[in-house]
């Protein structure tokens, strides 16, 4: 089974990619979504995170406060050492237990979607690595349209991730997503193609 990487900064349309992947038959991994369970209360990551961060990184309702969470960790990079400490041994181990199911259901492809793919030195088996761009304008009008962040928050988050140049030099393929998401979903099926016919 190949397992291909996908990865691109907030707004690229990663996401979108992995999606239309799993449309065509891919295994999709999420990794935000794995994230986001492994927190949810109660749960190891969960009580490690209460443990340092304090009850002001929960909601009333004791899930996590996602958005507070990021401002904390976005301007105190110990603070996101320790968070990352917390959370990305235990999404990589859900990961392998993804694909060990993909693997029993004789998947040709499986993918992983995930935003700190560059950042996080992907393991050597994940491989192609794709690599999903976009203008800047282009993505802080896709997230400002999806959630309630401003364009500054937006243009923050860009700058505290890897930039398209740093990303490329890692990537095995590029997709720039500035079009329609017909545009989109065409090359993805012919990088779908590649992929599932090796």
């Amino acid at each position: 089974m190949k397992v291909a990487g996908i990865t691109g900064g907030i707004g690229s349309g990663k996401s979108t990619v992995a999606r239309i992947m799993g449309e065509l038959g891919a295994y999709v991994l999420d990794a935000d979504q794995i994230a986001r369970e492994i927190v949810e209360p109660d749960q190891p990551a969960w009580r490690d995170i209460k443990g340092f961060f304090g009850d002001a990184a929960l909601n009333p309702d004791r899930t996590i406060n996602r958005k507070k969470l990021a401002e904390i960790v976005f301007s105190n990079p110990a603070a996101r050492k320790k968070l990352e400490f917390f959370t990305h041994p235990r999404i990589g181990q859900t990961i392998l237990k993804g694909l060990e199911k993909a693997r029993g259901e004789n998947r040709k492809l499986a993918v992983v979607d995930a935003a700190l793919l560059v950042e996080s030195s992907p393991p050597g088996w994940l491989k192609p690595l794709i690599l999903v761009t976009a203008d800047e304008g282009v993505r802080v009008r896709r997230a400002c349209g999806r959630d309630d962040s401003c364009a500054d928050e937006i243009r923050a988050r860009i700058r505290n991730q890897a930039s398209d140049p740093e990303r490329k030099l890692k990537a095995d393929i590029i997709i720039d997503n500035n079009g329609s998401e017909s545009e989109l979903r065409a090359k993805v099926l012919e990088i779908f193609r590649q992929l599932a016919s090796d």
